[in-house]
């Protein structure tokens, strides 16, 4: 043995030695200076305590002291100095915490100038499925009465109803916890929980200590649904740290409720300095309030946050402004020009010039602040200074300051504009700002030149913490869907936000074309998710319901009315009317949500209740009941029948995108395979592959998939010869190259191949074009995949087309551009403003039986109820098709099929308007018998009856008066006639004016409008 390991081995001897004594000098230091319910969390970690009071004095030499480590444990120890729990947070941010405590010692370490900090954390949270499937738990009587009393004692207003439903999702998630907690704790913890709930996901509440000596400790209760994901403990931690609030001790659970993950957080602090302590109801706790409930909307990835919030430019309220304003000014001008109004220079504009931001900032602060006394006054003057202080903004480089003037204008145009937000609203998850659209005549003409030249009536725009978007409406009652796009890099969100607004505008337009026949206009929700870096299914639905749970509350915050004013005190109203808005389902919208949606709604009080959204369980399921599909359905069936086609009975050939899972394609193979025996189905296409069989896929293997599975679901050994199915997903290396699966009939049987990338895209690509068939229905895919680009490789080298007819069930499929272009050449297209308005046809019935309809009753005839909308979808596809062919022979094919279409809209919503205008100025004439017998026309037969025909005063007055003008509008189009309808009101004005012959003449003409209207609606519709 050398001299060196002797000396080591001695040494280490004598430490041994010394060991016990020193050990239990700790021990006692530790239970002297360490709070008791230390020692009560820390009942199982016996082995974890005596290697903390073993090693305590090596924290003079090492920066922490792990005392526990094991896969779903981590237990540390380290001196309490600034900085040192960020450190070890930040390390774990990658991990899903359960449950954190961190607890400082009263006294310092014996013989060091520090006190002691304990950081535990705990890994072990329970799948959603596995919270939601759980079977039924018993807890220990002893437990539970334990608990109750508790409860009953120190918190007299909590929901006994809920103890246990609550206490059995804690003791699933934790069991150890409630175990080993003493009752007051558990009840604390379930209190913070239900207030929680009942508060929107998000509540903040202090106690006061028993003890108020010097050294006492506040109390601070924390609750936040579905929090932030990662860094959320840490952000939290970093306002307490920035509003100079020591936390002396933490107990923080993050448990599942069966859906998504709840935060529940207690933290002892105690204010640094001689500040006064924190009490409810303070300026201080109203502080801390404002940025721990802006967590929810401020991220930590922010380079707002990293540069002006953590060194204290600017507060978190503050930064969520500037980053809603970056977010505005980026999507409403990077649209038309992506380049110089890209997110990063739109952003390096305001951060350059923190001074101009705060500046508007404050200008918004003055016209939006609640109870913010000579508001008028002080916002003009700001006004002013603002606009003063961008007008004269130059640093010399030219063409960046017209950029920059150009973007901090936008910013402006966004302040003046807003006509209510809901920003100064404490419980808030997401932001919403309800904007005059005479915003966008402020911005210069470039700004605007490739949207449709209709103005919208409203526009809405939300801003979170991990994305924005737009509800852009078109009438003052409007309805459309609210898609949400997942985005999963950076890039692909900053793309998809740079062409937002122009989408959803362009969505929003089309929609109020396709809902012509109902009595709300057009309207469509636009959500982009950032959703970067989240691999996990289930992380990324978290953050999709994130931010569907934030946006709905902050579109209630500011649309829930009492005569007209946002009920809120805290939304400044410029707007001051009710507002009938509702929503569907669209993209990336789960039925879970839905419901949640409906719920809060009725909750919270929206005028139109659960009619806010529509496919809920009380209404129509879009997919269970095909109600787009049978649009588009009648629409082909129509259109093939011009063609020389029945396809109830011939032989005729299709192709489709989007699955056979999907509403809209199951559903039409669906009806095809239930009503078109010879429909040899050629082609499909969706995110999994594609299906290629040219003599037409069997009709029993798609029937076993349809609105159950995938088309890779389909059994390639029922293809015939020549056939073969791509497979996006089932994918393998080889090398470095990736290869997709390809699956081919011979003849013989199925060969397996496999494609490199370039050949699958190459092929996939092409198949929607060169395969040739009689219809093709696009019934899924993003907008605009037929562009200016392709649509000529519809057209074979001699100019024939390889489809004769295109139904367009997906919306914005196919652009402007390139529908006429291709109609120019021979293909009929029926566009989406027609084919597939049956599905907002059928939502606006439901909205109609939410408002009509008990639950009960809904629920009880429900299968009666909704074979009568699907009587009146058919109807008013078949009325539209059949006039659009008319037309088209009328006017001897000089305008397209669609360029008909569209004019059909604009004439139906141009005498839906005035009509609608008219019944606001005159109320009285919905009580009069024939308008009476109008509205009943518009509804659904079952409504008509005694029973319910008299229940026409439960819907809301602008309801009834958009039904009337609905009705008369689409009679008038539908069913009258022109010449006809000229003659009878050529007869009504000389009735009028020129029946008796000594009657004097009139200087002016004294027939108002509405009376031809009125006349032809008795003649010619009733």
């Amino acid at each position: 043995m050398c001299a060196a390991e002797t000396d080591v081995l001695a040494a280490v001897d004598r430490l041994i030695g010394a060991n016990e004594g020193c050990t239990r000098d700790n021990l006692a230091w530790l239970q002297g200076q360490m709070d008791s319910y230390f020692f009560i969390t820390m009942q199982e970690e016996a082995e974890a305590v005596h290697a903390l009071a073993v090693g305590l004095r090596t924290l003079a030499h090492n920066q922490k002291l792990t005392v526990a480590d094991r896969a779903k444990t981590l237990i540390l120890a380290r001196l309490n100095q600034p900085g040192s729990l960020y450190d070890t947070l930040r390390t774990l941010q990658e991990r899903d915490i359960s449950y954190a405590e961190f607890t400082h010692s009263r006294g310092l370490v014996p013989g060091l100038e520090q006190g002691l900090e304990v950081q535990r954390f705990d890994f072990d949270r329970k799948e959603h499925g596995e919270i939601a499937n759980a079977p039924a738990v018993v807890i220990p009587p002893a437990i539970r009465d334990g608990i109750a009393q508790a409860l009953q004692s120190r918190y007299p207003l909590f929901d006994m109803n809920q103890l246990d439903p609550l206490l059995r999702l804690l003791w699933l998630n934790n069991e150890q916890y409630v175990r080993i907690s003493p009752p007051n704790r558990v009840a604390q913890i379930l209190w913070v929980f239900q207030e929680g709930n009942r508060q929107g996901g998000i509540f903040l509440d202090v106690e006061q200590p028993e003890d108020i000596g010097p050294d006492a400790e506040t109390r601070v209760l924390f609750a936040v649904g579905n929090p932030p994901q990662n860094d959320f403990l840490l952000q939290t931690m970093e306002v307490f740290n920035r509003l100079d609030f020591g936390v002396k001790r933490a107990y923080c659970l993050t448990i599942s409720n069966g859906v998504h993950p709840y935060f529940l957080g207690t933290f002892y602090v105690r204010k640094r300095g001689d500040a006064p302590q924190l009490s409810k109801g303070s300026e201080l706790f109203d502080r801390l309030q404002m940025e721990l409930y802006n967590t929810q909307i401020l991220s930590t990835a922010s380079a707002t946050y990293r540069r002006f919030v953590t060194t204290q430019v600017m507060t978190g309220e503050e930064a969520s402004l500037v980053n809603a304003f970056i977010a505005f000014c980026h999507t409403n001008l990077a649209h038309h020009h992506p380049d110089p109004f890209s997110h990063e220079e739109v952003r390096l504009a305001f951060h350059s010039h923190p001074d101009i931001a705060l500046q508007l900032a404050k200008l918004f602060r003055t016209r939006f602040q609640p109870g913010l006394s000579l508001r008028e006054e002080f916002y003009k003057k700001t006004l002013e200074e603002t606009v003063r202080f961008i007008e004269s903004y130059n640093t010399g480089h030219r063409y960046i300051d017209d950029l920059r003037r150009s973007i901090f204008r936008c910013a402006i145009a966004f302040i003046r504009n807003t006509l209510k937000t809901n920003f100064y609203v404490r419980e808030k998850h997401a932001l919403a700002f309800r904007l005059d659209p005479a915003y966008l005549a402020e911005l210069a003409p470039e700004f605007t030149a490739d949207l449709p030249p209709e103005l919208p009536f409203r526009i809405t725009f939300f801003f979170g913490r991990y994305g924005c978007g737009y509800h852009i409406g078109f009438s003052d009652i409007a309805r459309g869907g609210w898609r949400t796009i997942i985005t999963k890099n950076r890039d692909d969100y900053v793309t998809s936000a740079s062409t937002l607004f122009r989408e959803v505008y362009v969505l929003a337009h089309t929609q109020h074309l396709k809902n012509k026949d109902i009595y709300e206009g057009g309207s469509k929700m636009v959500v982009v998710l950032d959703a970067a870096r989240l691999e996990a299914h289930d992380l990324s639905t978290q953050r999709l319901y994130k931010l569907q749970f934030g946006f709905i509350n902050a579109f209630l915050d500011i649309f829930v009315t009492d005569g007209g004013r946002a009920r809120d005190p805290r939304v400044v109203d410029y707007y001051g009317e009710d507002e009938p808005i509702e929503i569907g389902p669209d993209e990336n919208m789960h039925d879970v949500m839905i419901e949640m949606i409906a719920r809060q709604s009725l909750k919270r009080g929206y005028l139109l209740g659960i009619g806010l959204i529509s496919s809920k369980r009380v209404g129509i399921n879009h997919k269970e009941y095909g109600v787009t599909s049978t649009g588009v359905m009648q629409f082909a069936e129509t259109t093939m029948r011009e063609l020389g086609i029945d396809i109830r009975r011939d032989r005729f050939s299709v192709k489709l995108t989007g699955g056979p899972s999907g509403d809209v394609a199951g559903n039409a193979l669906r009806i095809m395979l239930e009503r078109s025996p010879q429909a040899c189905i050629k082609l499909i296409l969706d995110g999994s592959g594609a299906i290629f069989d040219p003599e037409g896929m069997d009709h029993e293997e798609l029937s076993r998939i349809v609105l159950k599975q995938d088309l890779d679901a389909f059994n390639p050994a029922r293809l015939h010869p020549g056939g073969f199915i791509l497979y996006r997903n089932q994918r393998r290396t080889d090398g470095l190259r990736e290869l997709f699966k390809r699956a081919v009939s011979t003849g013989l049987g199925v060969e397996e191949q496999w494609v490199t990338t370039d050949q699958f895209h190459r092929e996939f690509g092409n198949l929607l074009f060169s395969v040739p068939t009689d219809l093709f229905i696009p019934a899924g895919g993003r907008p605009e995949t037929i562009d200016a680009e392709n649509w000529a490789r519809f057209f074979r080298e001699d100019g024939t087309p390889t489809t004769r007819a295109i139904v367009e069930g997906a919306n914005s499929f196919i652009t402007p551009e390139a529908r006429t272009q291709m109609q120019r050449r021979g293909i009929v297209i029926m566009r989406d403003a027609s084919a597939n308005k049956c599905g907002v046809i059928s939502s606006s019935y439901e909205i109609i039986a939410n408002l009509m309809l008990s639950e009960e009753e809904f629920l009880q005839h429900k299968e009666r109820y909704v074979g009568d909308v699907l009587r009146i979808l058919e109807q008013r596809a078949r009325d539209e098709a059949q006039l659009i062919f008319r037309r088209h022979r009328e006017a001897g094919s000089s305008f397209t099929y669609t360029e008909i279409s569209e004019a059909i809209s604009h004439e139906i919503n141009g005498h839906y308007a005035r009509l609608f205008s008219f019944f606001q100025r005159n109320p009285e004439l919905c009580d009069e018998q024939v308008f009476q017998h109008a509205i009943l026309a518009h509804l659904p037969a079952m409504l008509r009856e005694p029973e319910y025909r008299t229940r026409l005063d439960r819907l809301p007055a602008k309801c009834r008066y958009a039904i009337l003008a609905a009705e008369i509008a689409s009679s008038l189009v539908y069913r009258g006639d022109q010449e006809a309808d000229f003659k009878e009101m050529i007869k009504g004005h000389l009735l009028r004016n020129f029946a008796a012959s000594d009657r004097a003449l009139p200087t002016t003409s004294a027939a108002p409008a509405i009376e031809h209207v009125t006349l032809t609606y008795q003649g010619g519709a009733t």
